[in-house]
């Protein structure tokens, strides 16, 4: 059992699309409007938004965020790149760590490079899905850090839309506080009181596939691009 930030004891979810229909009972306001859309994050975020996506009835699409991870020690996170040319880095933890400008470029070059080969594989010839002047839904399967997700942010910023909301099924306290200095609104389903890892909160945390986010992309229902939405 884990505990949230009110109190209140949970189990672990039994996978993202359990914990997608969980954060949907923390986003009914917004179904049915013709101005949302859901945007999961690859590859973990998509089982969760297509959950979401097809609750609330909106279309569903990815924005594909990189972790720029430490040169030698990839698991932790010097900053993150995103569609859009998006880079956001932790410059007083490169300093911190002494890394030189140029192996921070060399990362980041790479890590854009596998940004653009994975949304040509996801997107398969489609069009991304409009995002000026609607309700965005960033999703993605837990926060830790915040770091990819404040690039996401960032990257859907800059395509006009009206607002962003940032949705995950569980997350730290910090990394939930941090990004509501961003977003427009931040949605943890789950605030546990020691927040360790987000796999902690899965039975199955089973790596999402290349081929689970086409498959699921390609299901995916996109309407018309409305002409407006309820307010």
């Amino acid at each position: 059992m884990f505990v949230s930030k009110r109190g209140e004891r949970f189990g672990r979810y039994t996978d993202r699309r359990d914990a997608g229909r969980e954060l949907v009972a923390c986003l009914g306001h917004l179904a049915d409007r013709r101005d949302v859309v859901v945007l999961g994050l690859p590859r973990g975020g998509v089982p969760v938004a297509a959950e979401v996506a097809r609750a609330l009835h909106a279309p569903l699409d990815v924005l594909v965020v990189r972790k720029v991870g430490v040169p030698g020690h990839r698991e932790l996170a010097m900053g993150a790149v995103a569609s859009g040319a998006v880079q956001i880095l932790n410059h007083d933890l490169i300093a911190q760590l002494g890394i030189s400008p140029a192996s921070v470029a060399t990362v980041v070059r790479e890590e854009q490079q596998e940004l653009a080969r994975r949304e040509r594989l996801y997107r398969n010839g489609r069009d991304p899905v409009p995002l000026e002047g609607r309700v965005v839904v960033l999703v993605d399967d837990g926060l830790a850090t915040g770091s990819t997700m404040r690039a996401a942010v960032a990257a859907v910023r800059a395509k006009g839309p009206r607002r962003v909301i940032v949705a995950v099924p569980v997350g730290s306290e910090s990394a939930c506080e941090d990004l509501r200095h961003v977003a427009d609104e931040v949605v943890c389903a789950r605030v546990p009181e020691a927040f360790r890892a987000v796999g902690e909160w899965y039975v199955d945390f089973s790596e999402t596939s290349d081929e689970d986010v086409r498959a699921l992309l390609g299901l995916a229902h996109v309407p018309a691009v409305p002409s407006g939405g309820r307010a």
